[in-house]
């Protein structure tokens, strides 16, 4: 090998792509040791907008995210997705040459991503203070189930376990029936983009700063969901009061009429309230007297009222036309979307944010755009997710001088 640890490889070319990474995070360098959801999809909203994102794996086995949810063929859908604008690197990190490897990625990188146990990563060489010892400016996030430094670091979790200890599941389902989970990882999903943030914050600080020393982001996976729904500590703690599942509606909503209702045809559309003239405009609608409602109190005796008349509303026209009286009355409503209607909506079209790619199996697919959207530095999707090990070989030898003589040899031996 012509790299050594104790040097920092030289930073990448264009990677030799006809397209590569675009936006505000071009320049960026992350390499992930991370598997399923959370952590990963942290590392692909970074490349989304920018980074040159490294997904390490397993030879042989890889990620278990690439046979997650449906497949066409043997070709998976989800891991297109959530493996996009990513370089593929497969590296055995059992074996001593692996870690080796791992160690200049390292250097080579800005950001650390990790979701292992962190037993795990420490028997690696992969926990905090060695890779903070190898690389003085790294930002590190590391993805654990209860978080890394508490009684249960060592425990497994996912991120159905995260949503149940955050609070929200509770919160979430009709009261006379079981907590419900969001259709979705929830859990996950939430910890990629809160992991994805506070990234982004630590770069800040790294530019700013010259005399920065690196940052470890400790991130359990009920965190992220606990901080949306802060204010049920706030309640607790002043009114001693645990707040209970009401359906559609809210423990505590922001005014009179929030809720779900079906029409004649049976779409169903969500009409919500958050100010006076809100209430008031619903009760216009309904042909109801609107010079009430204008405190909480007077808000709250005529919720049922104004439910109940909302409902039947509703119920006798179909979503089509509800839709476009409510917009006339300045109501503020929204069909409930399945899939098919948001790759068929004016306004998703509009933003553009269903995204055609190609992709080397399937031709061309859709999949959710970039987001944000950024107008000056937009980012782009230049890659779907591809197949393990796709670039060892670019990785290796050209970004961080590996030899090809000591390339073939951990390509030989299984060790990529």
């Amino acid at each position: 090998m012509r790299t050594k640890i104790g040097e920092r490889p030289e930073d990448p070319d264009d990677h030799k792509d006809k397209v590569g990474p675009s936006g505000p995070l071009t320049g960026v360098k992350v390499v992930e040791f991370a598997h399923l959801i959370s952590a990963p999809l942290a590392g692909t909203l970074l490349a989304d907008i920018g980074a040159d994102v490294v997904h390490v794996e397993q030879p042989g086995s890889g990620d278990a995210g690439r046979t997650m949810g449906p497949s066409l063929g043997d070709v998976n859908l989800h891991w297109k997705v959530l493996g996009r604008d990513k370089r593929f690197v497969s590296l055995d990190l059992h074996d001593e040459r692996g870690r080796y490897i791992a160690m200049l990625l390292v250097r080579w990188a800005d950001v650390v991503i990790v979701n292992m146990r962190p037993a795990t990563l420490e028997g690696w060489g992969l926990d905090w203070p060695r890779i903070h010892e190898l690389n003085k400016r790294v930002v590190m996030l590391q993805v654990t189930g209860y978080g890394a430094e508490t009684s249960r670091s060592g425990e497994p979790g996912f991120g159905k376990g995260g949503e149940a200890m955050s609070g929200v599941v509770t919160l979430t389902g009709f009261p006379d029936g079981p907590p419900i989970h969001a259709g979705f990882s929830h859990g996950d999903a939430t910890t990629g983009l809160m992991g994805a943030f506070a990234i982004t914050a630590a770069l800040t600080k790294a530019r700013s700063d010259p005399n920065f020393e690196g940052e470890w982001i400790d991130l359990a996976l009920f965190e992220s969901l606990y901080r949306l729904i802060d204010w049920q500590v706030i309640v607790h703690d002043q009114l001693k009061l645990v707040p209970e599942r009401r359906g559609n509606s809210l423990f505590a909503p922001p005014a009179a009429v929030v809720n779900t209702y079906q029409s004649s045809d049976g779409g169903w559309i969500t009409v919500t309230s958050a100010t006076v003239r809100s209430v008031r405009n619903i009760a216009g609608l309904l042909g109801m007297g609107t010079a009430e409602y204008g405190t909480r109190e007077e808000q709250e005796r005529a919720t049922a009222e104004l439910d109940s008349g909302l409902r039947a509303w509703v119920a006798n026209r179909t979503a089509e036309q509800c839709l476009k009286e409510m917009r006339a009355a300045s109501v503020v409503a929204s069909k409930v979307y399945t899939v098919a209607d948001i790759v068929d909506d004016t306004t998703y079209r509009e933003l553009g944010l269903v995204a055609r790619v190609a992709d080397s199996d399937l031709g061309t697919v859709s999949m959710p755009a970039v987001v944000p959207r950024f107008k000056n530095h937009p980012g782009r999707i230049w890659r779907t997710g591809r197949s393990l090990g796709t670039d060892n070989r670019l990785v290796l030898c050209e970004w961080l001088g590996v030899s090809e003589e000591t390339y073939a040899e951990l390509e030989r031996e299984g060790v990529l």
